[in-house]
C-alpha cells in the first residue's frame, strides 16, 4: 500500500510538472547542495535468511513486520550536469520477528557513506539519475525470541548501496524521489523509496 501510493503521488507530481516547464529555472551546472527526505524501507530477505544475519542458525520465529518509515539526508557536490557526489546519513527503518511465547525482536538499521551520482538532464527542470556507493551501516537488535539459548547479536559492516532516481528542478530548490539498495550482506537487504526536498548553494 506504500508503495502505491509512493507511486500514485510520483506519477500525478509528473504530470502536473510537465504541463508548466516554464515555471522552473535551469539549476546552476555545478555547485554544492543539501536535501532531507522521508518514504520507507522493506526488508527482501526470508526468515531463514534473517536467522543467519542475527545469530547462527536462530529459529523459530517469523517477519511479523517487514516495512517502516524511514528518513534521510544527503549533501552533494555536482562537478558539471552529468556527474555528482553524495555523503549521506539513513534511517532504515525497523524490522520486527515474532518468536515464540509471543516475544518480540525490533531490528533497527541505519546508514552513512558516499555515493557517485551519475545525472541524465532531460530538460533543464527535470534529470534522472542512478547512483552507487559504499555505505558504513548497524543494525542494533533489542530483545529476545524467547529462547534462553539463542544469542542474537548485533551487526555491521560496510557494503554497497545503489539506486536510481529522478530530480525536479526549481532553482535553487530541487525535489526528488529515489529506490536504492542497501546490500548488507546475502542475508539481509533492504529497499529504500524516498522523497525529498533541497536547496543549492
Amino acid at each position: 500500500m506504500q508503495l502505491r501510493t509512493l507511486l500514485t503521488a510520483s506519477f500525478a507530481s509528473t504530470a502536473l510538472l510537465a504541463t508548466a516547464p516554464s515555471a522552473f529555472a535551469a539549476p546552476n551546472a555545478d555547485g554544492l547542495y543539501l536535501g532531507i527526505g522521508t518514504g520507507f524501507s522493506s526488508l527482501e530477505n526470508d526468515d531463514d535468511e534473517v536467522g543467519d544475519f542475527i545469530s547462527d542458525g536462530a529459529e523459530d520465529f517469523d517477519l511479523d513486520d517487514e516495512e517502516d518509515n524511514g528518513f534521510k539526508g544527503f549533501v552533494g557536490y555536482e562537478f558539471n550536469p552529468y556527474f555528482a557526489t553524495e555523503i549521506f546519513y539513513a534511517d532504515l527503518g525497523r524490522t520486527r520477528l515474532r518468536g515464540n511465547s509471543d516475544a518480540n525482536t525490533d531490528l533497527e538499521s541505519d546508514a552513512y557513506g558516499a555515493s557517485l551520482v551519475g545525472q541524465l538532464p532531460i530538460t533543464s527542470w527535470f534529470t534522472a539519475f542512478a547512483k552507487a556507493g559504499v555505505a558504513k551501516w548497524q543494525t542494533n537488535v533489542d530483545g529476545n525470541l524467547g529462547g534462553a539459548s539463542v544469542d542474537l547479536e548485533d551487526q555491521d559492516g560496510t557494503d554497497p548501496v545503489y539506486g536510481v532516481g529522478a530530480q525536479f528542478n526549481f532553482d535553487p530548490f530541487l525535489v526528488r524521489a529515489e529506490y536504492e539498495r542497501y546490500d548488507f550482506d546475502s542475508d539481509y537487504q533492504i529497499d529504500s523509496f524516498t522523497a525529498s526536498a533541497g536547496f543549492r548553494f
